[in-house]
């Protein structure tokens, strides 16, 4: 079984460019294989109701993976955390919890958006345990859609320049929180997006040796790991005009 991870495309409509990319990449994915979604595939999410022309075309590109039996799965991130079940039926994806732990025959592999590991950001850690609250969930989805989008407008807003304030540090993960998670799952390796920072971490947990590995932005190009039916990792970073090998 081939597995792709990919993570922080940021999907919209002023950067058609990246959709067309991203169109390319599921385009290109082998049959019988798995496509994990780690979070932020759209810039923007408020509400399953708001089914753009752009939402409409990811959906279908998407569901006709079922086709060549390509399964799909989703982790929420930061930017699309109220994506539901209503939009991920039209995909054909499965949802998946926060952080997510795949057996393989050699090694066990932990999955996750990235952004509970930032764990220096007590400011965005405040807010984020204040935006999944399932009672402010659901009194914002109740709300008319033009009041949505303006809210989201202004949480984007305040966001980047809180952002522009702090310091790369802070918004990074902390290592400390990436040992507990990597011991309270006795993982061998991790993947995740968030910090838009890709790399390849490799360091020792109880004398024994992790990889972490960070997903990049694809406002940068075509960003993703491969793991072979060898369970080998690949990582990948490729110019989003040229298409990503079958």
């Amino acid at each position: 079984m081939q597995r792709f991870f990919i993570a922080d495309i940021h999907l919209n409509d002023n950067e058609p460019v990246i959709t067309t990319g991203f169109l390319q990449f599921i385009d290109s994915l082998p049959a019988y294989s798995e496509l994990y979604i780690l979070g932020d595939l759209f810039d923007y999410w408020i509400g399953d109701d708001e089914l753009t022309p752009l939402h409409q075309q990811i959906a279908s590109a998407l569901c006709h993976l079922r086709q060549r039996n390509v399964t799909v799965y989703f982790v929420h991130g930061n930017r699309d955390f109220l994506l539901a079940q209503r939009f991920a039926q039209a995909c054909q994806m499965q949802l998946l919890p926060d952080i997510n732990l795949i057996n393989n025959q050699q090694s066990k592999l932990l999955i996750l958006h990235g952004d509970l590991l930032c764990t220096d950001d007590q400011d965005y850690q405040k807010f984020r345990k204040k935006m999944h609250n399932r009672w402010l969930q659901k009194l914002f989805l109740s709300l008319p859609l033009f009041l949505r989008r303006k809210i989201a407008t202004k949480l984007r807003g305040e966001s980047q320049q809180h952002n522009y304030r702090k310091s790369e540090r802070i918004m990074d993960v902390n290592q400390q929180a990436v040992v507990e998670m990597i011991q309270q799952y006795q993982a061998d390796m991790m993947i995740h997006g968030h910090t838009h920072k890709p790399a390849i971490h490799i360091f020792n947990v109880n004398a024994k040796e992790v990889k972490r590995m960070v997903l990049g932005a694809w406002h940068d190009g075509i960003n993703y790991i491969h793991q072979s039916a060898e369970e080998t990792l690949e990582f990948f970073q490729l110019p989003i005009d040229i298409d990503p090998p079958a």
